[in-house]
């Protein structure tokens, strides 16, 4: 069993209470929009860190980072993009995966809407932690907290971290 902390639209800030909330979790995965490399660092030296670049990353974090990953964990495909829509209003080059090799898991950030989809059409479950950085159009800061375990998404938290202009 691995336990994953889920963030996404940090936007150069990364709360300290996310090494509380976060201090159990094996790896943080992070869906994209870190900001800057000083925010891309402090996760990295926090845990270890699986991460996309998005739309708002710089050419020094897009040089660390790649628009997609897909990888394995704990016996469950993984697919993480920043932008990719979600179930119903996929944008064209997800959709093109969904419908030739769908994951169990499809993971993307942008929205700043925290979704947790299970899609009957593709069978995989998606997950959007919403926006936990201080700028963007949310009101409510959030991120998601998870096990994998057998190839299955287990113990799923939402955890609200306030409003975006504390």
């Amino acid at each position: 069993m691995k336990k994953i902390g889920l963030i996404s639209d940090t936007h150069n800030y990364f709360d300290d209470r996310f090494h509380r909330l976060f201090a159990d979790v094996d790896e943080i995965w992070h869906a994209g929009d870190v900001g800057d490399m000083a925010t891309l660092e402090a996760i990295r030296r926090f845990k270890p860190l699986r991460a996309v670049y998005g739309n708002i990353d710089g050419t020094e974090v897009r040089h660390q980072l790649k628009e997609t990953e897909r990888f394995t964990c704990e016996g469950a495909d993984i697919l993480m993009t920043h932008i990719g829509g979600y179930p119903g209003r996929y944008e064209p080059r997800i959709l093109e995966i969904m419908r030739t090799n769908a994951p169990a898991v499809f993971i993307a950030g942008h929205s700043h809407i925290l979704k947790v989809i299970y899609d009957k059409k593709y069978s995989y479950l998606h997950l959007n932690p919403g926006a936990c950085g201080l700028s963007g159009f949310h009101t409510i800061r959030t991120a998601l907290r998870f096990a994998i375990d057998g190839g299955e998404v287990k113990q799923m938290e939402i955890l609200e971290l306030g409003a975006r202009r504390q």
